[in-house]
């Protein structure tokens, strides 16, 4: 691993902790106008202060990232299809000098084990790692999960090792029950996804499981931004991921930020 790659690698995983807090704005590529990123620019510029990276589009970059922003940027260069149409008939979408010239610390390629075009999408990968060693710059694999596919430690520990045996460098992945069995079975670092927007409360403690069961990270975005309370989410997520706070003390952080002063018990009242 080159001298670069390894720089880069160390702006998103946080060096003294070894993890990382991703936020992930890079929907629209195929959902279009998301909500909660109508209006993209509005959405980030709050957040951006408190996570250790950012996951976006090329397009989103330029129009809604200030360009004096030091946020290293996980830029995705993989995508070509939308809602309407089969989503595992992806290809690269942008070229490693473009990400050069993004200045982007890493990128991103979705795969599809399983899916109607899964060959497409691990061949895409494969090109992108090439490309990412030739310039020092490395890939995060997406396991993208297809409509049939259950998100359970045997499917999920096939996809990630998969990714691992093509060149990634880092791994996006959901979180499951006997993640370990994932964990255990991937030689690269893993960091969950968020995936659909779920209560606050179960988001932190899905979080708080990851880390305690060997993930390095966390690369959340509905979940952020369309809570109630985005920055007492990203905050919360912060505190659980670089201080190592348990998720009952983060939802307090996610509370106390929305204007909601936490529930105290009688028993500790009466203290």
């Amino acid at each position: 691993m080159s001298w670069g790659l390894k720089n880069r690698l160390s702006r998103i995983i946080n060096q003294k902790d070894g993890r990382t807090l991703m936020l992930a704005v890079d929907h629209g590529y195929f959902q279009g106008p998301t909500t909660g990123l109508e209006n993209a620019r509005a959405t980030i510029e709050p957040l951006i202060i408190y996570a250790d990276s950012l996951m976006l589009t090329r397009g989103i970059l330029r129009t809604s990232v200030r360009p004096d922003s030091s946020i290293p940027i996980v830029l995705r260069i993989s995508g070509g299809t939308s809602i309407l149409k089969e989503l595992s008939n992806e290809e690269l979408t942008t070229s490693m000098e473009e990400a050069i010239r993004l200045n982007a610390s890493a990128v991103a390629v979705s795969i599809f084990v399983g899916g109607e075009f899964e060959k497409q999408t691990l061949l895409n990968l494969a090109k992108a790692v090439d490309e990412g060693e030739r310039y020092g710059i490395p890939v995060l694999a997406v396991t993208a999960v297809g409509r049939d596919m259950n998100r359970d430690a045997r499917y999920l520990s096939l996809a990630c090792r998969i990714a691992a045996e093509l060149g990634a460098h880092m791994v996006k992945t959901y979180y499951c029950e006997n993640f370990t069995k994932v964990v255990n079975s991937c030689p690269v670092p893993l960091i969950i996804a968020g995936g659909k927007k779920i209560d606050e409360e179960a988001a932190l403690r899905m979080a708080a499981s990851a880390l305690r069961d060997g993930a390095k990270g966390v690369d959340m975005g509905r979940n952020i931004f369309q809570s109630d309370s985005p920055v007492g989410m990203i905050k919360a997520l912060r505190a659980i991921i670089h201080s190592d706070i348990s998720a009952d003390e983060a939802y307090k952080i996610y509370l106390e930020e929305r204007g909601e002063k936490p529930q105290i018990s009688a028993a500790a009242d009466a203290d």
